[in-house]
């Protein structure tokens, strides 16, 4: 009588053992490549969050009486709180320092008056070009982000606009009645810096 022969069971283990782990092997990648998908989803969804957040910041300090009034819809300068037209009339002219014979230096000195006139180091109105008045804040984001309507600036140079220049840093110091913007400079800066640092994305336009 011939010896039984027992190898055939232990290679249908063995089969099912190398089955069993390419299987697994496979659920693993599968999990770790749908785990590394919602990762990148998520940091995706985090740098927009970002973003949003601190272009709102932005746009709240862009929007005060102290910014806008200078950033008009048209030739003519805002005043006050109440964003009213400036008195007396005054227009843009041809280079934004007003008409000939109402130059704005001929009121507005480099510093702020006794008798309330505000003043600062280059007074004059923003271009046509940088006008922020109506715009919702993905056209001004859009706006901020390009060299042809931002003064022909990189994003690091509006840093530094928005740090240094004396315009700017006039608006946390307006003298009279006039309120500040709703943050900080130092809070506006950093948030201006949060919102390049998560790329400078626009928010959705309202009117799409």
């Amino acid at each position: 009588m011939k010896p039984r022969n027992n190898t055939r069971p232990s290679r249908r283990l063995n089969v099912g053992v190398v089955s069993w782990l390419v299987t697994a092997g496979l659920m693993l990648a599968m999990a770790s490549t749908s785990i590394f998908a919602a990762s990148t989803d998520d940091v995706g969804l985090a740098q927009v969050s970002a973003a949003r957040s601190a272009f709102n910041d932005v746009a709240a300090v862009l929007r005060s009486p102290r910014c806008i009034n200078c950033h008009p819809a048209g030739d003519v300068p805002r005043q006050t709180n109440a964003q009213l037209p400036h008195f007396p009339a005054v227009a843009r002219g041809l280079d934004d320092h007003g008409i000939s014979g109402m130059r704005c230096n001929a009121c507005h000195q480099e510093m702020n008056q006794s008798n309330g006139v505000p003043g600062a180091k280059h007074w004059r109105l923003a271009p046509r070009s940088m006008a922020w008045a109506g715009l919702d804040d993905h056209e001004l984001a859009e706006q901020l982000k390009d060299p042809n309507r931002n003064g022909h600036r990189t994003l690091d140079q509006l840093i530094e606009h928005v740090t240094s220049e004396s315009l700017v840093l006039w608006a946390w110091q307006p003298g009279g009645t006039r309120d500040a913007p709703p943050l900080t400079h130092e809070k506006f800066v950093q948030r201006f810096k949060d919102w390049v640092a998560a790329g400078a994305l626009s928010p959705q336009s309202k009117k799409e």
